[in-house]
């Protein structure tokens, strides 16, 4: 039933519109990761709302008791997400999370958010986890502008930059979705908008990412930091003409609430994090987004 468009535009926030009723619970479970985007800074702290950001990371054998927890705060929750703080697949420690939470939890719908590096060769394994939604974030599917965007990967071993990275990567991403949606997993994916780098891509990504089988687009707003610290925040109407070249091919996601990775609640309406992840602690850490 969760892999079906329907119930998932009915009850995952992030399908089919932004919904006031549905909540939703992010596991930071993902320490490390595996690719360095110029616009990264990942934390752990307390209160930045910013993807990957969290206020510690926590074990897969705590995550059903922190979800039985979460449920007594949020009990519309419909969601299981992993969005990091690194990234979800550079680490075994999403997929074993989820193959508890499937055991103890199995009508919640399970949701992950990955850049794709590993994507193509952990396919089956996401499959046989039975993720019902996947983010994939895919910046550029031109690698001389992924080259821009993205500083190095990490690879088997190997650190590889420039052009070679972003052709390793862009390849992995594109592959691993049409692994995954083939099988029936929901794919979305996530593009940051980096004014003067990729605004005028976005409608190659689209096009490229809906035939590969995503069904939705999000299109994140760039926040200037990091290594892009200097580069603006895309207007509001940069971004509307982006979301209106993309949806000429794919579904826009127009909701984006910049989640955090340890996110409790219902998206836009509130947030329990806090209560749920009771030991915040103010300790900067770096890590790629995911």
């Amino acid at each position: 039933m969760a892999n079906d468009l329907n119930y998932l535009q009915r009850e995952h926030p992030c399908f089919g519109g932004c919904k006031n009723n549905k909540g939703r619970m992010h596991l930071p479970v993902s320490p490390s990761c595996n690719i360095e985007c110029r616009f990264c800074d990942r934390r752990i702290n307390e209160d930045a709302q910013v993807p990957g950001n969290t206020s510690k990371v926590i074990l897969p054998e705590e995550a059903c008791g922190y979800i039985r927890k979460a449920l007594e705060y949020v009990p519309e929750m419909t969601v299981v997400g992993i969005a990091g703080p690194g990234d979800t697949l550079a680490t075994p420690f999403a997929l074993d999370t989820f193959r508890l939470v499937k055991k103890e939890f199995p009508n919640l719908i399970r949701c992950m958010s990955t850049n794709g590096l590993l994507l193509s060769e952990k396919a089956d394994e996401i499959i046989d986890v039975g993720i019902d939604t996947l983010t994939v974030t895919v910046n550029a599917v031109d690698p001389d502008i992924e080259a821009l965007i993205n500083a190095r990967i990490f690879y088997h071993g190997k650190t590889y930059r420039g052009r070679e990275a972003a052709e390793i990567l862009i390849h992995n991403q594109l592959e691993g979705i049409q692994k995954v949606a083939s099988a029936g997993t929901m794919v979305k994916v996530n593009t940051v908008l980096c004014p003067g780098i990729n605004d005028q891509h976005i409608e190659e990504v689209a096009a490229t990412v809906r035939e590969a089988g995503a069904i939705i687009y999000n299109i994140i707003p760039l926040i200037p930091q990091n290594g892009f610290k200097d580069i603006p925040a895309p207007s509001p109407k940069l971004l509307a003409l982006a979301q209106e070249q993309a949806g000429v091919f794919i579904n826009v996601f127009k909701h984006c609430a910049h989640c955090r990775a340890d996110a409790v609640g219902v998206p836009g309406v509130y947030d329990v994090g806090a209560q749920i992840y009771m030991d915040r602690i103010r300790v900067k850490e770096t890590f790629s987004h995911g």
